[in-house]
């Protein structure tokens, strides 16, 4: 008891009341500045670091989604390419025939066209090969004729040189190519 008398002596004497848990106006103001103190200190640091950071999360959040989005986006695009290849596939075999037998059909009537051009063709060569006979055949005709009158004219002449003027010869020979006919002159 005696010391707690010398406390409270030594107080009365100094001029000072007893604290409760020693606060004395120094501790509080040192607090306050402390609370102050940290308060702008995390202001800062909010300002200066916090809000970059989370810049750079949100951004790379944007980036993550829109990321995401664009696979799903693939991945739907991936899948209706999937189903349209595999109708296309069902569809090939058709589709390969139907070119088969499109390809048949213009090979035929390209086939149809050449036969009736080359028939058209031996038809015209034919006709031209008769029509250069027939002319071939006369000249030839002719020149037998000129020939055998001119064979007639000199045997004539020969058997009967005497007798008879040229122009009775010629006669003769008219007179008997013309009983012979032209038949005998074309076979």
């Amino acid at each position: 008891m005696e010391g707690m008398l010398l406390n409270k002596a030594l107080l009365l004497t100094t001029g000072m009341e007893p604290r409760i848990f020693g606060l004395d106006f120094q501790l509080l103001t040192d607090a306050a500045l402390t609370i102050v103190s940290v308060f702008v200190l995390f202001l800062m640091a909010s300002y200066l670091l916090f809000n970059p950071v989370r810049k750079v999360l949100n951004d790379r959040r944007d980036k993550i989604k829109g990321e995401l989005d664009a696979a799903a986006a693939d991945m739907a695009s991936a899948d209706e390419l999937k189903k349209e290849y595999a109708a296309k596939l069902k569809n090939v075999d058709a589709e390969v025939e139907e070119i088969l037998s499109t390809a048949r059909k213009q090979a035929l009537v390209n086939e149809n066209r050449i036969i009736a051009e080359a028939r058209e063709e031996a038809v015209r060569i034919i006709s031209r090969a008769k029509t250069e006979a027939e002319l071939e055949k006369e000249r030839v005709s002719a020149q037998v004729k000129t020939e055998i009158i001119e064979v007639a004219a000199l045997m004539a002449g020969k058997a009967i040189s005497d007798q008879l003027t040229i122009q009775i010869g010629e006669q003769l020979i008219h007179d008997t190519l013309k009983e012979m006919g032209n038949s005998t002159w074309q076979s």
